[in-house]
């Protein structure tokens, strides 16, 4: 692969090329769009809404090929891809594979969303960007190695490497997640809420918007490379108190379902709940984010947790009108 040098990182190019059209890629695709980038948005079909000033491409990014075609003449690229519980392990090395190989090769900067999972099972402490790295689920193992990785590749000189590390995810467009369409839909239409674990427990959840906002700041900020970052996160409250400020803009008690352990119930069927047993830890523990050194080295703050609610609702709202 080819050594990365300051004279093939500065041609000029401004296309960021985001892989992934998830939540999570979708948002950023915005965001950089919005900050006057030129930006690809990537996945298998290349289909969805038209997204003011972002490309659709389509192309698989898990092997040589595509990964190859989704960043060329890209100046940074942002890794946003995942896949079913059930193929992480499997399936996301194959994936780092192939996008570092591109990006190495290319010389483009890369920008990794990544999870808390590499941490593993804290007793409840802080996570700070030095935390200690001590998760003993397959896959927070998994995630650990391909976070080291990464950083190898820096260290190396072979890519310029960050990585973005977002606790759960909230806000519009995001479905599939412990605050998603678990919650909102039966908060807004008088059905279920469901709950997972220690709803009194302090929980962190990061707004979509911020996990944008920090992914598009590392992009455009090449002195963080080389890192971890926690993306801009609000401080954590429990998850009894979110319900609490949702109850207080739908203007009715919640009918809240605590999961006390994994098993399928709901839209959370077998297969799922049984890859998701060995990360419940989440729910039984605190789970604290610490991103006071994103937000002091970039000046970009965190989207205060009773704004984020209200976006969310007015979106699942509209989401449900729609359906």
């Amino acid at each position: 692969m080819s050594a990365v040098t300051d004279e093939n990182r500065n041609q000029g190019q401004d296309l960021h090329a985001v892989l992934g059209a998830g939540p999570a890629g979708t948002t950023l695709a915005g965001e950089l769009a919005r900050r006057g980038h030129s930006v690809r948005l990537v996945d298998r079909k290349g289909e969805g809404p038209a997204l003011d000033g972002v490309e659709r491409f389509a192309a698989d990014v898990s092997t040589a090929e595509g990964a190859r075609a989704a960043v060329a003449g890209a100046a940074v690229v942002y890794h946003c891809v995942n896949v079913g519980y059930h193929l992480q392990v499997e399936v996301m090395p194959r994936i780092q594979e192939a996008v570092l190989s591109a990006v190495e090769a290319s010389a483009a900067r890369l920008v990794v969303l990544d999870t808390l999972y590499p941490y593993g099972e804290t007793g409840g402490a802080v996570m700070t960007e030095d935390s200690p790295w001590r998760a003993t689920s397959r896959k927070g193992r998994m995630r650990a190695e391909l976070d080291e990785k990464y950083l190898d590749a820096h260290r190396e000189g072979r890519a310029r490497v960050v990585l973005g590390r977002s606790a759960d995810f909230v806000g519009p467009g995001v479905l599939n997640s412990s605050l998603g369409a678990a919650v909102f839909p039966g908060a807004l239409t008088g059905g279920q809420v469901m709950a997972f674990g220690d709803i009194d427990l302090p929980h962190s959840y990061t707004n979509i918007a911020d996990v944008a906002a920090g992914l598009a700041t590392l992009g455009e900020h090449p002195e963080g490379d080389g890192r971890v970052w926690h993306l801009p996160t609000a401080p954590a409250v429990s998850t009894r108190e979110i319900h609490a400020m949702i109850e207080k803009r739908v203007g009715a008690a919640l009918d809240v379902a605590i999961l006390e352990e994994a098993r399928p119930v709901g839209p959370f069927d077998e297969r799922f709940m049984a890859e998701y047993a060995e990360m419940f830890y989440q729910h039984t523990e605190p789970q604290i984010v610490d991103s006071a050194a994103f937000e002091e080295a970039f000046g970009v703050t965190a989207t205060p947790l009773p704004e984020t609610v209200d976006t969310t609702v007015a979106w699942y709202g509209e989401w449900l009108a729609a359906r």
